[in-house]
Formats: C-alpha cells, structure tokens, sequence
C-alpha cells in the first residue's frame, strides 16, 4: 500500500477513539443533550455541554464503535438530517450563552437512504453551514477518523480546523472516486493518493490549520499521551480565540473558507 492508502485504513479502524471517549478523557462535567425538537434523537451525533479548563464549552461530534452492533446503533456515523439538526441545536445555544464550540468529525458521509432524502438531508447540511458561518462564538473542528464529503464539512466549518495524524478529510471516499473516474472501485488506492486526503497534505495545501501527531519518530503513542497533548493545543487556541469579538471571529472564518 502507498502510503495514502495506508492512511485511509488507519483512519477507519474501528479501534480509534470515539467521540465519547474523548470527551469523557479531555474534558469535565460532560453532559449529553439529546434531539432535534423536531423529529428523534440521532445517535450517530452526539454533544453536550462540558468544562475546559474551568471554561463552559459545547462539544459535539459524530460517534461511530468499536463493534458490530454498537456501530450499527451508531449507523457507523453516518447522521441523518435530525444528527445535523441536533448539532445545529446545540451549536445555537452555546451562540446565546457564549459558549465556545468544538467539533469532532468522524464519518465517512451524510447517509444516502431514502428517508434521510426525504427528511432533507441537503437542506439540514446546507443550513448547517451558512449557521456556522455566523455564529459568534469561536469553532475549532477536529478530524478524529474519516472526514467524508458534506457530511464532514457540515460539523467542521470552525475559525481552526485540525487534523489527527492518522486520518483522511476528502470530498468523498477513494473508492467512490475511483468508481467515478475509472469505474473501477478496485483502483482506490491510486485515487487515495491523487485525491491528496491525508493531513500532511492538507496541512501542505493550507486547508487545514493543525496536525495532532499519534506518532513519536515513527513510534503509536499511548491515547494518554495524543489526548494530553490534545487538550493542552485546545485550551492553548481557546485563549487565543476566545477574547476576540463576534464580528472578528465570524470574518476570519469568513477569510479562511473564502481563500480556497
């Protein structure tokens, strides 16, 4: 495998940390709010309010497991449009009551059922990214897995954007853009590489802000030590964002969507 490819599997191995977890181990006082006031509770997203260094902020993220059944309650992260409906919820309040927001993506893509077309689906995400761009509080966005197409995007529209080492942030998936342009599914690997979807390229191509390493000259680090590493970068750029005013954080994000 290049090395592309050898990213894409280690960004879906269903070892990762989920989004739980990780709140569970950076933050305090999590609690989980559920729903979307409209239709049900999504269970391939899920947020609350938590602590940060003493600091009230809103976490949300897309929860995938570690096992068969659990991912299959989950949908494999996949949200429906109440998942979106929910962030956008959560992503509100923490806007009334001043609450920084992070985001943590990992989803392979918005799912493409019927029902989520019905319940537009389009429309959930497309809302979910003109809210975020106005909202007036500071978003950091953080990739933990897969980043797959408008589904992604529509959790990680933040003032920064960070990537796990390990992980893929693409428009869809390399076999799906294999299959497109050379109807061949099994040329994934090629199109991985060509697509450029790993962290040092997008770092390189200036997407994105931030590389989270889970190596050491080569070496898996322990989960202690990424999350400890993680939550000292966050606490560090939640001091430098949160004192600026609404109308400064809403135009740098402005600026940073709009240079691409």
């Amino acid at each position: 495998m290049n090395e592309a490819s050898e990213i894409v599997v280690l960004s879906r191995k269903t070892s990762r940390l989920t989004a739980l977890e990780i709140f569970e181990e950076i933050f305090e006082n999590f609690i989980e709010f559920h729903g979307d006031r409209s239709f049900r509770d999504d269970k391939a997203i899920v947020g609350g309010i938590a602590t940060l260094n003493g600091q009230s902020v809103t976490v949300i993220g897309n929860q995938k497991g570690h096992e068969l059944t659990e991912n299959i309650e989950r949908n494999f992260g996949s949200p429906h449009p109440e998942g979106y409906r929910k962030a956008l919820r959560l992503m509100k309040q923490a806007e009334k009551f001043q609450r920084p927001i992070i985001t943590f993506i990992n989803t392979s893509g918005a799912y493409c059922g019927v029902q989520a077309e019905e319940r537009g689906q389009g429309e959930a995400i497309a809302r979910n990214l003109i809210e975020m761009s106005q909202l007036k509080v500071p978003i950091i966005s953080l990739i933990v897995g897969e980043g797959g197409s408008g589904g992604a995007l529509a959790l990680a529209m933040g003032n920064q954007v960070w990537m796990m080492e390990h992980t893929m942030y693409s428009i869809l998936s390399p076999e799906g853009f294999s299959s497109i342009l050379w109807k061949d599914a099994s040329r994934a690997g090629e199109a991985a590489e060509i697509m450029k979807l790993t962290a040092a390229d997008l770092l390189g191509l200036d997407i994105i802000d931030q590389i989270i390493p889970e190596t050491d000259q080569n070496i898996l680090l322990d989960n202690g030590t990424i999350l400890e590493n993680l939550k000292s970068k966050l606490i560090g750029a939640l001091n430098e964002l949160t004192p600026k005013s609404p109308s400064e954080l809403i135009e740098e994000r402005y600026q940073r969507f709009r240079k691409y």
